[in-house]
Order: structure tokens, then C-alpha cells, then sequence
């Protein structure tokens, strides 16, 4: 009993000191309903953020794009701009459009002591500012500093920027068939898409925004100056793994693929492939499927060039409604090239496969292409009720004229007067950036004409970034460009012979269903998810991305399924079922993908359990660097061939593999408050020791005394 006492008023004495000197805060608890089990546990530490990655691209000179600089995951701490004074430590710094120009004039980094990198969270209209001082200015002692950046979205900043394209000046001037590639078709221009950073970067969504901004609220309600919100980057490339640091490299090493994907062409009417008889002149449509941005998975690329393939598929649908297109003189026929972002790789392919005569342009001959029109950007050629757009021609001739001519009878022939077809100004340099350039590299003779909805310089202020959304464009726009190149297609297929305004006037273009089409293709709701999509294929995405995608496997112009796109999937089933003689017919079933006639596809297999058959000429058609060739399960570079201009600038792009690519935001105590603890720890250890050693020795004396 003599001891119990002394044990118990030192234990008494020690829980005293303990609530004097270490008050500790713990609020956790606080905030917790229920913890049941550990991943209840992990989602009340660990907030995944939603966003979009800028990942690491190879091409044969080096590297672009972003990754963790190591082997590990990045973490660091995240701060708003107006804390930046005050940092000590690694922070993200949250950046607010009326700071921008502060924050990229005074260098407040730049003399700042701090040796640890910092993660800074950016409004997405300051991004050209921010990659532009990090490397145009070389400010490298600004750049060694940042551990990763996220970048705001919002459709609210649109309006208020001048302009925001990652992309060059000239976009893809290597591939120019003239000489002025110091020309500016894109004054909005930063560069910033071609740079190599090794730090990650995101660009946050909606949602991941509303989560990172709520966690850092957490932390000013509640005063918590002991701990820090971080953000933790997990995005390890495979080429920095393995030190393959060029397309070359890595893919002898196989921690990349080539960019590429799946081109769609289609002909109306269908062509007898099995006879070379009475093969009529071609005039071949063209238009573009993928964009491309700084953030791999955000690369809507509304206006350009979106606008110009659904301007295409809404003349499709508006020429399947017309009769007698067999005894027409010339053959239509459509062609949507994916790859042409990276070195123009799905024309070139498709050029390169009329060289071979392969399955894949079965039916077709570059002799018997006659003239080419494209449909580029279109999307903004709407202003004061007029819908105006620009010609752009590759050179004079016979040919080209009749296009000419052709868009100012179609130009003509509505009623309301609401669309302008003009020539492009004849100071331009050449042709703007299109994949005509390819085929004008191939051969200068060609005759071609890319219709846009600028003159001089691009009309669209976002080309080639994650801004270029739905938003971007006018439909009204959209549906007068598929307008016009529908009647235009027919006056030329026709030959200028029927050219009557009844013939004309009875070919309509469905605004409902380039609406929906615009839906379906720029933006993540309804997405890919919407009726019309959903009528041809399963898509295995709901966001469209309109990135190229990378070659998985070996090209074949019969590919497996699983490695093509859904926009190519779409595509292909879409225009098979518009150019086929037999629309709508239910009685041909086709249950495990195939006809029984070479002459027939099997149509929306994927959307139903029982595909139709339909007589028509659709195929794929590999879309890959001419420098790549397959075989053995890899992918090798040939040698340079000096007959082929455009391969002797092909840059060979190519993608890094990834095991996973994520960020979260967490909260950490700083190690001065840890090291705060252990030394009250130590010192409530010390005071309790001796305090027991006190109580002990006066409580012996009194008992002693008694």
C-alpha cells in the first residue's frame, strides 16, 4: 500500500506536466463519423484528384513533354501565390489571374534560398507564361525549384485570354512544300507543347479542382500551421526507368510505341475492287479525326479540326439521301486521317499505301485522283449572320478551278444568302498547315483546295489546346460548311452537267444531326455515350479524346477491333452504312462480324448482337511513321531514304509506357513540429522522471515520520 500511493501521485503529477506542456490538437477525430476498416481509413487520408496528364513523347533528336524526373513519386507541399513570400519550405503555389502579371515579373523565386522543389497550382491562363519563363527565358534556378504544377480549368477564362496554343508559329513547318516557314499562321503561339520538363504536370478537372481547393480550405479554417497539404505525382515513365531517351532508344528497348492509329476511307457509290473497268476520276474529301494539346487526354481540337470531320459527316448524310450517284461522272470518295498532328502520319501512310497498292486502297489509284478538297477548320467562320470561308488552292490548273467554280455555284444556290466562299489572300505563302501539304510534298501537281474559316492567319486563338472545346466553335457555322461541300461534292461528281437548282436545292444537310454529332464527338456529356454513337459501337471511353493513340500491334488493314479507336470505329461503321447500296436492309445478317460477299462489310456488330451486311467500299488504313516497320512482335527504324522528302524530316514520334499514372493530395505534419514533439516528449519524460523522484522522496519522509 506504502508503494501504491507514491506510484499513484507520481502518475497523477506526470499526466499533469503532460496536459501543461503538450497540448496536442488532435482534430482527426473529430472529423470522423465511423472508421471501419482500413480503406475507410485510406479515403479519409488519401483524396484522389481527377485531372489530365502532359506525358513524356519521344521523337528520334530527344524528348518532349513531362515526367517525374526519378524513379519515385514526386510529393510537395501546395501553396497559393500570395504565401509565396513567406516559404521556407517546398510549397505548390495556387496562382489567381489578377496575380499573373506579379507573378511573372517580380522573380520571386529566383533569389529565394529554398533548394527544395516547389509545386505550383496555376490558373490554365497562365500557362504559356509560365512554361515560357521555365524555358524560353532558361530561367533554370525558376525551374529547379518546381516539383510539379496543376494547372485550373474552366471555361470562364476563355473569354479573357487573347490566345492560348502550345503549338509553334508554323505548325509542322518541316513538311512546308514552299520556303516561307517563318511565316506566323498561328500568332497565339508559345511553344510550350514541344519543351521536355521533367516535372509532372496536370490540368485538373472539375472535379479535381473542387478537391484540391477544398482541402486547402480545410487547412485555413482550422489554422493548421503544424501541417501541409501535398499533392503526390505518380508518374514514372518507362523510358526514364530505362534511360531510353529517344525514339530509337526505346523502342529497341521496347518502353514505347509509335503514335499512330486507324485512317478511315469510304466511296460513293461503292467501287467494284474485283474490276479496273471504267474507273471513273476521283475527287477525294478529306478531313482530319485527331488533335493534339500539352495535356495527352484533353485534346478535343473543336475547331481544328473536329469542325472540318463533322462539316464532312454531315455532307456524307446529306449526299446518302441523294439517288443516282452510279451514273454520275466522277467517284466520290471520303477520306478521315488520324496521325496528322505528329508528322502528318496518316496522308503520308495513306499516300504510302497507293505507292504499295495495297488491301488497305483496294479499288483506288493515285493516277485517278483528280482533285482533293479538304475541310479544315470551320468551326468559326460565323460574324455578323454571314458564314464565311476562305479557299486556300495548291496551284492553278483546270482541276482546281472547276473546285473553285463548283463552291461559288454551291455558294449561289441558297436561298438565304448566308454563306461566302472567298479566295484565300493571294500574299499567303502557300496553303496553311493541312495534310494537302503531304500530298503537295508527294507530288506539287496535285490539285487541291482546303477550305477554312480563316485567311491569313488561324481565326481560332486555341489551336492545338485543351481550351479548343465545344465551346469554340459555332454550329450554325459547322452546318453551313457541310452545306456547301455537300453540293459542292455534287457538282463535281456530276461534272458541272446538273447543276439546276432543284438538284441542288433538294440536297439539305441535317442541323439536328451535326448538333448531336458535335455532342457526341467534343465533349464527355453525353460524350461517346450518346445515341448516335452508341447505334454503331460499344465505345469502351465516354470522353473523346481525339489524341492519335498509339500502334499496340502489328497494322493490318483488317486490324483486331480492341486496337482500334472508338472515333474509328464509329467512322468506319458511319460511312460504310451512308455509302452502301443497301441502307437499311435487316434481312442479311452478318452474327460473328463477316458477310459472305466480298463485295459486303458487316455494319454495327459491335451495338447489336446481329450486325447487317451492306454493299460498300469502306476500309482502315494504318496510320504509322513511313521510317517504322513491324515485324517479330517489335517495331524497327529503316533508314533514311533520300527519295522520300517528307521521311528525311519524319521526327518518328513515339509514347512512353507507364505502370500507372495518378495524384493525390494528403496532409503532412512538418517535420519541425515532429521534431517539436520529440523534444517535449524528451522534456515531459525528464520532468516526470524527476518529479516521481521528488514525490518519492517526500512521500518516504512523511511516511517515516508517522
Amino acid at each position: 500500500m506504502a508503494m501504491g500511493l507514491p506510484r499513484l501521485v507520481a502518475t497523477a503529477f506526470t499526466l499533469t506536466l503532460v496536459s501543461i506542456f503538450l497540448p496536442l490538437p488532435f482534430s482527426l477525430a473529430g472529423e470522423i463519423t465511423s472508421i471501419e476498416s482500413v480503406p475507410d481509413l485510406q479515403r479519409l487520408m488519401y483524396v484522389a484528384v481527377d485531372g489530365y496528364p502532359c506525358v513524356r513523347l519521344l521523337n528520334l533528336s530527344g524528348e518532349i513533354g513531362c515526367s517525374n524526373p526519378g524513379l519515385s513519386k514526386v510529393v510537395a507541399p501546395i501553396i497559393k501565390l500570395k504565401d509565396v513570400k513567406d516559404l521556407v519550405q517546398p510549397h505548390t503555389v495556387l496562382v489567381t489571374p489578377d496575380e499573373m502579371e506579379d507573378f511573372f515579373t517580380r522573380h520571386c523565386f529566383t533569389s529565394h534560398a529554398n533548394k527544395h522543389p516547389l509545386l505550383l497550382l496555376v490558373h490554365q491562363e497562365l500557362v504559356h507564361f509560365l512554361f515560357t519563363r521555365i524555358m524560353v527565358s532558361n530561367d533554370l534556378s525558376f525551374a529547379s525549384k518546381i516539383g510539379g504544377v496543376l494547372i485550373e480549368s474552366g471555361s470562364s477564362f476563355q473569354q479573357k485570354l487573347k490566345g492560348l496554343s502550345p503549338d509553334n508559329m508554323f505548325p509542322q513547318a518541316e513538311f512546308s512544300p514552299y520556303g516561307n516557314v517563318e511565316y506566323k499562321w498561328n500568332p497565339t503561339a508559345s511553344s510550350i507543347m514541344w519543351k521536355a520538363y521533367n516535372f509532372p504536370v496536370y490540368l485538373l478537372s472539375e472535379s479535381g479542382m473542387s478537391a484540391v481547393h477544398e482541402f486547402l480550405s480545410k487547412k485555413e479554417r482550422k489554422h493548421k500551421t503544424y501541417t501541409s497539404d501535398v499533392a503526390e505525382f505518380s508518374m514514372v515513365m518507362e523510358t526514364t526507368k530505362a534511360g531510353t531517351h529517344n525514339s530509337e532508344a526505346c523502342l529497341q528497348e521496347g518502353t514505347c510505341l509509335p503514335l499512330g492509329g486507324y485512317s478511315v476511307w469510304s466511296s460513293l457509290p461503292p467501287i467494284n475492287v474485283s474490276s479496273s473497268n471504267n474507273r471513273k476520276p476521283i475527287v477525294l474529301t478529306v478531313a482530319s479525326m485527331d488533335s493534339a494539346s500539352f495535356f495527352r487526354d484533353k485534346s478535343f481540337g473543336a475547331d481544328s479540326p473536329i469542325s472540318g470531320l463533322v462539316a464532312l459527316l454531315g455532307a456524307v448524310d446529306a449526299l446518302s439521301r441523294v439517288e443516282g450517284f452510279s451514273n454520275l461522272k466522277k467517284q466520290l470518295v471520303f477520306l478521315v486521317l488520324t496521325g496528322e498532328t505528329w508528322g502528318y502520319l496518316g496522308s503520308r501512310r495513306f499516300l504510302h499505301e497507293l505507292d504499295l497498292h495495297s488491301d488497305a486502297v483496294a479499288g483506288l489509284s493515285d493516277t485517278l485522283i483528280e482533285t482533293v478538297l479538304e475541310i479544315g477548320s470551320v468551326g468559326k467562320g460565323l460574324s455578323g449572320g454571314i458564314n464565311t470561308f476562305f479557299a486556300h488552292k495548291t496551284r492553278v490548273s483546270s482541276a482546281t478551278n472547276k473546285t473553285l467554280d463548283a463552291l461559288k455555284v454551291a455558294q449561289d444556290s441558297f436561298a438565304s444568302k448566308n454563306i461566302k466562299i472567298l479566295s484565300a489572300d493571294k500574299t499567303n505563302p502557300g496553303i496553311p498547315p493541312s495534310s494537302l501539304m503531304a500530298f503537295m510534298k508527294k507530288n506539287p501537281q496535285t490539285s487541291a483546295v482546303v477550305l477554312e474559316d480563316f485567311d491569313t492567319k488561324f481565326a481560332n486563338k486555341f489551336y492545338h489546346s485543351h481550351l479548343d472545346d465545344l465551346s469554340n466553335v459555332n454550329s450554325s457555322s459547322v452546318v453551313a460548311a457541310a452545306s456547301v461541300v455537300a453540293r459542292t461534292l455534287y457538282i463535281l461528281a456530276s461534272d458541272n452537267k446538273d447543276t439546276s437548282s432543284s438538284a441542288l436545292g433538294s440536297i439539305q444537310v441535317n442541323a439536328s444531326f451535326v448538333e448531336e454529332l458535335l455532342a457526341c464527338l467534343l465533349s464527355c456529356e453525353p460524350g461517346l455515350s450518346c445515341n448516335l454513337v452508341k447505334d454503331y459501337i460499344s465505345p469502351t471511353n465516354t470522353c473523346p479524346g481525339n489524341y492519335a493513340g498509339v500502334m499496340s500491334g502489328e497494322p493490318s488493314s483488317n486490324p483486331y477491333l480492341g486496337s482500334v479507336s472508338d472515333v474509328s470505329r464509329f467512322l468506319w461503321n458511319f460511312l460504310a452504312e451512308k455509302t452502301s447500296v443497301q441502307k437499311g436492309n435487316t434481312t442479311s445478317v452478318c452474327s460473328k462480324g463477316s458477310c459472305s460477299r466480298t463485295d459486303q462489310v458487316c455494319i454495327k456488330a459491335e451495338s447489336n448482337k446481329e450486325g447487317t451486311c451492306v454493299v460498300s467500299t469502306t476500309r482502315y488504313v494504318p496510320a504509322y511513321s513511313t521510317r517504322l516497320k513491324y515485324a517479330d512482335g517489335a517495331w524497327t527504324i529503316l533508314p533514311q531514304n533520300t527519295s522520300d522528302s517528307m521521311g528525311m524530316v519524319d521526327p518518328v514520334w513515339t509514347e512512353s509506357n507507364w505502370n500507372t499514372i495518378g495524384l493525390q493530395v494528403y496532409t503532412v505534419q512538418h517535420s519541425a513540429y515532429d521534431n517539436a514533439v520529440l523534444v517535449a516528449g524528451i522534456t515531459v519524460a525528464t520532468l516526470a522522471y524527476i518529479g516521481i523522484m521528488v514525490a518519492k522522496s517526500f512521500i518516504t519522509k512523511a511516511l517515516k515520520q508517522d
